[in-house]
């Protein structure tokens, strides 16, 4: 197959992720891909050092009106049987061909800027049913989950290096620091677990207020804001429980990455932590807003190394059924040799 693959997404972000692993892992099946994307650095020299040719489109706002154009002549020149655009700013921009236009969604975007697109896909299937109620055609709906790296036979992260002593329990949250992703609430739900320590990887504008919540707390010794990492998976190796505390979380890639590192899941029941966790069997879920409920599921799990190790097993039996790249790729393969033209 062609295809064109269009991002206009930031340096980091989950989904910038996943359009990074989607888009190798078609290139290492041997599709022939053509990543269009704001020219990040970074993200640039990834996909250049894996044999791709990625071209660099400003992809501005609604008065831009050449990244279109560029676009449309990209992939004509390469070709281009389908098309999937990332996300609403690359959907918006998306030039429509000889090929089937695929806009893909990770989050209750305003359909307004898909309207172009031939077909729609969402990476749950609570997003797929938003879409259908929203008027969208349901043959032209589908549902096309994530996959994550297989961090099984990952090496742990030093705790030395993140300030956590060997023998404490180890709390690991990840994300960006937005108001958005609830680390607030956590630091709240840290306090009254006794020894604990929590490590937050990521980094954002809410910084400057996690560090004076830590302050005002007196838990600068316990809690540890390790900035943006890369080696995700060997700190969910080495963290005791990972807790995902979004106050809204359309899917929860880091939930999926705990699976596959075998890490035992809190989470507040957000959108898609609700969706992929069963409670009680695979993760715990507690309720939005409730940060005594947090904290105490908390403290429950790291008393308990037997229910956190039945957790963790049935986490990583989860992501190796459905979550696992060669399961998730070969869906993926098939629904784009299904629309391409």
């Amino acid at each position: 197959m062609r295809v064109a693959q269009l991002m206009a997404g930031a340096a980091n972000g989950g989904a910038e992720l996943f359009f990074e692993r989607m888009t190798l892992a078609l290139h290492e099946a041997g599709e022939a891909v053509l990543p269009v994307i704001r020219p990040d650095p970074a993200r640039m020299n990834l996909l250049r050092a894996a044999g791709l040719d990625p071209v660099g489109l400003r992809y501005g706002g609604p008065l831009d009106c050449l990244t279109r154009p560029r676009a449309g002549a990209a992939l004509r020149g390469f070709g281009a049987e389908v098309a999937m655009a990332w996300m609403s700013r690359a959907a918006f921009h998306a030039p429509r061909g000889d090929w089937a236009l695929v806009g893909r969604l990770g989050g209750y975007y305003p359909l307004k800027y898909f309207r172009r697109c031939d077909h729609l896909v969402g990476n749950t299937r609570d997003i797929v049913r938003w879409i259908g109620e929203q008027g969208w055609p349901r043959e032209r709906i589908a549902y096309l989950p994530n996959f994550v790296a297989d961090f099984a036979a990952e090496a742990p992260a030093a705790r030395e290096g993140l300030g956590v002593p060997a023998a404490a329990p180890l709390v690991l949250a990840l994300g960006r620091l937005h108001e958005v992703k609830g680390f607030d609430d956590l630091i709240r739900a840290i306090e009254p677990v006794a020894g604990a320590h929590l490590v937050i990887a990521g980094e954002g504008p809410e910084r400057a207020a996690l560090e004076a919540l830590v302050a005002a707390r007196g838990l600068g010794g316990r809690v540890h804001l390790a900035g943006w990492r890369r080696d995700v998976g060997a700190l969910l190796r080495t963290a005791d429980l990972f807790v995902s505390s979004s106050r809204h979380e359309p899917l929860g890639n880091m939930v999926l990455e705990a699976f596959s590192a075998a890490t035992p899941v809190v989470a507040v029941a957000a959108e898609g932590p609700r969706e992929i966790i069963r409670d009680g069997v695979d993760g715990a879920l507690v309720p939005l807003g409730d940060t005594q409920s947090l904290s105490a599921a908390i403290a429950a799990l790291l008393a308990d190394p037997a229910r956190r190790a039945d957790l963790a097993a049935a986490g990583r039996a989860r992501f190796e059924a459905e979550f696992a790249a060669p399961v998730v790729m070969a869906t993926w393969r098939d629904y784009l040799a299904g629309v391409r033209r």
